[in-house]
Formats: structure tokens, C-alpha cells, sequence
């Protein structure tokens, strides 16, 4: 089998030991660190051309079978205890077979390149290999453990009763990859397909496709998740600390601790062009005859915890010398905050039709929580009816 490692058995205690192409194809190098004696495993990324990610070591099927196929590559295997890390090179494609099938159930089988040293591990052996470990067949299969001293290259679903004769193993869905990539201390770690791969000391950068993350002692953060940074849509769902802030569909928002909330709320507004009209002395919030529901506009406080709000409306009385108004009503959930008022309402006092329009601040609000501005109308009379058209309300944070 064409798999060789580095600083294995010396040459002058076998004469199967370590050779100087041993020496040149192997990764040797300090590797990036998992701890003060232990190195991080995994394959050296990289191909021929530069398009792919790593192409050493990948494990593929082509004929419906039961045998695979292992690419040349390079590798860095974590031994145990202080055996220290094993640096490893499969020269040449490596076929491997895989036992048939259980008659009932399929089973998840493991293809790992393996180290066996006999003067850390106990036995007889002092090699590196390519084997497969053979799962257990079950309804529900799990691939099993990774042996010691070995590094995962994939997992293989063997599929109850499969055999040369019954067709094989079909390798396009069959195969899962396990490879990680490792590199030099201070080196980018090549992304390894979302797999959460821990980093190895605070400082530690890793490359996963569209960003640079840093490890920073207990987690990966990228660039734009750090402290005073703009994280990218998508990137959170959850915000980190209160005042981070995220960019969502063009949007700037702002994590309160609980919730992601517009960082600069925008003006809401409301209207409706079908009149209505209005009898009652005490203040409503629908006009009747009109096919136009009742004005709600939802609005988000600001940091300030103040709006504008504008209320308007085209309208007449039904007698002389009488009046009609239009305010606001703001509610939180439902429930009132604000009452409509005639110091903070639109008035027409004239049966000749008017269009009137009044502004006024709130304060004292919930910075990020959302209400809703509410039309409400009064009239001076029960006799006195009232005409509203070409109603509306705007709410403009005050920031």
C-alpha cells in the first residue's frame, strides 16, 4: 500500500523505515496546534489547478460495487498520548473493498487513514494504513468510532443485502466526506464544509467561503460580528449583546438584548380616501358609511422614545356654528397609551368643505417597542353629523 509517514521508525532500526522521499513527501512542519504537545489533524488542502478546495485523499466509488477508490494527498495525524503528530502521504489512487451487506438492515461503514506504532499503542504493528471500519447493521445505523491514531476521509452507507452480484453500492448518494484541512501555525484554515471544527488558540484565522472567522477562545467570529462591527444578512438570528447591529434586506437593525429592532425606525403612514361620517360626542375610532376600514398606522419608537404625528383630513359639519374633529388614539397591544384629545386633533368648523391638518409630539415612549396610531373621530353634537374624507395619519420618529 502505497501510504508513508514521517519520523515513523528511523532507517537504521529496519530497513522499512522512513526514506528520504519519505522525508520530502511527507507535510512535515510545525502544524497548527491543538494543544502544547498536540498538532490539529486533518488533510493539506489544495489541487492541481487551484479551483477546488482539497482534492488529496478524496474517497470515490465508479462502477456499481463494492470497492472504493482513495486519492493521493497528504495528511497530519494526531497519535496518541505523546506519540506527537504523524506526518502521512498516500502516493497513488488506493483501491479498498468494502464486506457486502447485512441480509436485513444497512450499516455505515468508516474510511480512515490510520497510524499503528507499536512503541505508543501496545501492539505489533508500526505502519500507516488506509482501512475501513466496519459499522454495525441496523434499522436506524450510525457510522462507529474513529480507532486512535486514525483520520476520517468518509463515511460509506452500505445498503442491506448489497454485493457484486445484487449491483453494489451506489457511490453518488453512498459516500459522505469527513475530511477536515489543517495548516501551518499562523496559517488560514481552509473551510471544511460547515463542519464545526474547533480552533486552537485564540487568534487562530479560519476561511469559511465567504468570510474570515477568528477563534477567540470559545467560539468562531467573523470580521463583522466583532465588537462595533455590522453583521452581514443571514449571519445572525440571534444578536450577541445589546447595540449590535445587522444590515436585513437593506435595513439597518439593532439587537435590544431580545429582539432585533429597526436601528432608525422609519415613518409609518395611513390613509383612506373613502369618507364617513360622525355623530358621536365622545371620541370613536370608525366613521360609519364608508367602505374604508378603521386607520391603523404601526410605528416603531425610536432611542429617543418620541414621535411626530401628523393627523388630516377633507371634511365639513352638518350645522352651522358646530364642529367635527379627528385625533389620534395610540395603542400598545391593544391597550391604550394615549387618548385622542382636542389639543392634538385636525378641526372643521364650517359646512363648507375644509381640508385641516395638525401636528404633535409624544414622548415618553418605549424606545424599540412597536405601536400603532389609531384614527379616532368626535363630533360637538348628536345633531351635528359630521363628513370625513380623504382621512390620514403619519407617525415620524423623532431621532
Amino acid at each position: 500500500m502505497p501510504v508513508r509517514s514521517a519520523w515513523l521508525i528511523n532507517r537504521t532500526e529496519t530497513q522499512t523505515g522512513q526514506s528520504r522521499a519519505d522525508t520530502r513527501l511527507a507535510p512535515l512542519g510545525t502544524m497548527s496546534p491543538t494543544g502544547a504537545l498536540t498538532s490539529a489533524a486533518g488533510v493539506l488542502p489544495g489541487s492541481e489547478t487551484g479551483a477546488h478546495l482539497m482534492s488529496g485523499l478524496y474517497v470515490f466509488g465508479e462502477s456499481a460495487d463494492m470497492s472504493l477508490t482513495v486519492a493521493p494527498g497528504r495528511a497530519v495525524i494526531q497519535g496518541q498520548g505523546a506519540a506527537g503528530a504523524y506526518p502521512v502521504v498516500l502516493t497513488d489512487y488506493t483501491g479498498l473493498t468494502l464486506d457486502d451487506g447485512n441480509a436485513a438492515n444497512p450499516r455505515v461503514d468508516l474510511v480512515v487513514l490510520r497510524v499503528y506504532d507499536a512503541e505508543f499503542d501496545g501492539g505489533d504493528r508500526t505502519e500507516a494504513v488506509l482501512e475501513v471500519v466496519k459499522g454495525e447493521a441496523s434499522g436506524t445505523p450510525v457510522p462507529p468510532q474513529t480507532p486512535p491514531a486514525s483520520l476520517p476521509l468518509a463515511q460509506v452507507t452500505v445498503p442491506a443485502g448489497a454485493s457484486v452480484g445484487t449491483g453494489g453500492i451506489s457511490w453518488a448518494d453512498a459516500v459522505y466526506d469527513l475530511r477536515v484541512s489543517t495548516v501551518g501555525i499562523g496559517g488560514i484554515l481552509a473551510e471544511s464544509w460547515g463542519r464545526d471544527v474547533p480552533g486552537g488558540y485564540p487568534g487562530q484565522y479560519r476561511d469559511v467561503s465567504t468570510a474570515l472567522e477568528r477563534w477567540d477562545g470559545t467560539r468562531w467570529a467573523t470580521y463583522p460580528r466583532q465588537i462595533g462591527g455590522i453583521a452581514p444578512q443571514s449571519a445572525l438570528v440571534a444578536g450577541e449583546y445589546p447595540g449590535q447591529y445587522r444590515d436585513e434586506a437593506g435595513a439597518l437593525q439593532r439587537w435590544d438584548g431580545t429582539v432585533w429592532r429597526p436601528a432608525v425606525p422609519s415613518t409609518a403612514w395611513a390613509y383612506n380616501n373613502d369618507g364617513g361620517y360622525c355623530s358621536s360626542t365622545s371620541w370613536v375610532e370608525a366613521v360609519t358609511d364608508t367602505k374604508g376600514p378603521t386607520i391603523t398606522a404601526p410605528f416603531t419608537v425610536p432611542v429617543s422614545g418620541a414621535i411626530l404625528v401628523t393627523v388630516g383630513f377633507m371634511g365639513r359639519t352638518g350645522v352651522d356654528g358646530q364642529w367635527c374633529r379627528m385625533g389620534v388614539n395610540i395603542r400598545k397591544d391593544g391597550a391604550l397609551v394615549l387618548a385622542a384629545d382636542e389639543v392634538r386633533s385636525a378641526t372643521v368648523g364650517s359646512k363648507a368643505m375644509t381640508s385641516v391638518a395638525m401636528t404633535f409630539q409624544v414622548h415618553g415612549l418605549v424606545a424599540g417597542e412597536e405601536y400603532t396610531a389609531v384614527s379616532a373621530y368626535v363630533s360637538s353634537a348628536t345633531s351635528n353629523t359630521g363628513w370625513f374624507d380623504n382621512r390620514y395619519i403619519r407617525v415620524d420618529p423623532l431621532v
